[in-house]
């Protein structure tokens, strides 16, 4: 499961032009821009929901103070913007402010865990010692332990909040995540059907059941339950949509549809998953990486700047970055990116592919003569074949044929450009060649 807690509370908010035109430094050199983010639109959720799952839940809060309200809102502006290190200083200054801005604490935290720092967790639980029972503080310490492979924490901190709040759909929804997260499919469906015992209407819960159905590669019954999330049953009327635009839903239907060879459906489940919540980086990058497939860098380049914006340490978003570069004849940006890539994971098939063809098409690359070029493509072409899956087809191969000609065409020209040595004169018929004279006179004694 990738992020599903960003800002809490319905944004109601735009950005201001000012944040429109913020350029974003990104890892490994450049920056960014807005990349098509969008206007959040009015009872726009990019996040669970602040209310109680139960109605039990969430009774008599505090309201945050007036000081902490200006700094928080303009983090949350900051945030919808894609500019995470400003929305982390506004939230900083909201918590000065009012350190029992528990919601501050808590976005913050979604913050941090955005920008890969280990602060987040602390910033979390922040949040539910002073409010108890917030459930959006609790789900996000628990599924970010989960996602960072500690799934027995997350699951004996569940099991502890949950002998708290027995009444909270969310703390059994994300139970279900985190036994899904460790393949314990029985725990994660039973878990997730009490979830909706509690509330018939958790939409979280249903798309836990939706994904690991997913995970267990129980297609079939994940796209029956991504039915009745999305589109209902006929009569739709008595069967209506649970929840049409729930944006974790569209995303997982667009992987599912990908895989079925049903490229149209997954963009179109893409798009209106990045429409419905323009922070979903995996939507971003797998929507770009589809227009690049289908040659359309220029319409990805938005995509995948946006998703940086939201992410700057996303691998696979930097890999088609340089790509778009590549084809957009940036060669020396699209290098930039790879570089990263290879700086951070020298594993990744992916990455060693894009090089051989920056290396093989790009007409020249700073620092390399044609022959190195065309060895760096080879060698990066034949290290992609040595860490690709080994039933994988595709066309390395095709390509290094391209490199081997290409190397034996610049070889011919170089040979074709040395000078020529001149042919020595023949020799004199009948006989040896004359000796050679002594320096300075002449090769023919003259006529008495």
């Amino acid at each position: 499961m990738k992020h599903v807690a960003p800002v809490l509370l319905l944004l109601l908010l735009g950005c201001s032009s000012t944040d429109e035109n913020t350029q974003v430094n990104v890892p490994g050199g450049g920056t960014v821009g807005p990349g098509g983010l969008g206007v959040a639109q009015p009872g726009q959720q990019w996040a669970m929901s602040d209310a109680g799952s139960s109605s039990e839940i969430g009774k008599n809060r505090p309201k945050m103070s007036a000081a902490a309200a200006g700094p928080y809102n303009q983090g949350m502006t900051a945030f919808v913007a894609g500019d995470l290190a400003k929305a982390k200083q506004f939230f900083q200054q909201a918590i000065q402010a009012d350190a029992k801005a528990y919601q501050a604490h808590y976005s913050l935290g979604v913050v941090q865990e955005r920008l890969r720092e280990e602060a987040a967790l602390n910033s979390y639980k922040q949040a539910f010692t002073i409010i108890p029972d917030y459930e959006p503080a609790i789900v996000a310490y628990a599924l970010m332990n989960a996602r960072k492979g500690r799934t027995s924490d997350a699951d004996a901190f569940l099991s502890q909040k949950r002998g708290a709040l027995p009444k909270s759909a969310a703390l059994l929804a994300a139970h279900a995540e985190v036994k899904s997260l460790a393949k314990d499919t029985g725990n994660a469906q039973k878990l997730a059907s009490e979830a909706l015992k509690i509330n018939p209407d958790y939409k979280p819960a249903m798309v836990v059941i939706a994904r690991d159905h997913y995970r267990a590669r129980r297609i079939d019954l994940a796209l029956y339950a991504l039915q009745a999330i999305l589109d209902g049953f006929e009569p739709v009327n008595e069967n209506p949509p649970r929840d049409k635009e729930n944006a974790e839903a569209l995303l997982l239907r667009a992987l599912i549809y990908r895989e079925q060879g049903n490229r149209a459906g997954a963009m179109d489940q893409f798009q209106k998953a990045v429409a419905r919540r323009p922070d979903l980086v995996e939507a971003r990058v797998s929507l770009a990486t589809m227009l690049l497939e289908a040659g359309n860098a220029d319409q990805a380049f938005p995509l995948v700047e946006g998703a940086l914006r939201f992410d700057s340490t996303h691998l696979p978003a930097h890999l088609v970055l340089g790509d778009v570069y590549r084809l957009q004849s940036k060669y020396a940006e699209a290098k930039q990116r790879f570089d990263y890539v290879l700086s951070k994971d020298a594993s990744l098939p992916q990455v060693h592919y894009n090089l051989g063809l920056l290396y093989l098409f790009a007409p020249s690359i700073q620092g390399l003569t044609p022959l190195q070029q065309v060895d760096a493509a080879t060698a990066s072409l034949k290290k992609y074949q040595d860490l690709r899956p080994k039933d994988q087809t595709d066309d390395s191969e095709e390509l290094l044929n391209r490199a081997k000609l290409k190397r034996g065409e610049l070889e011919a020209a170089q040979t074709a450009a040395k000078p020529v040595a001149p042919t020595p004169p023949p020799p004199p018929p009948g006989g040896a060649a004359p000796a050679t004279p002594p320096a300075g006179q002449p090769a023919t004694p003259p006529k008495k």
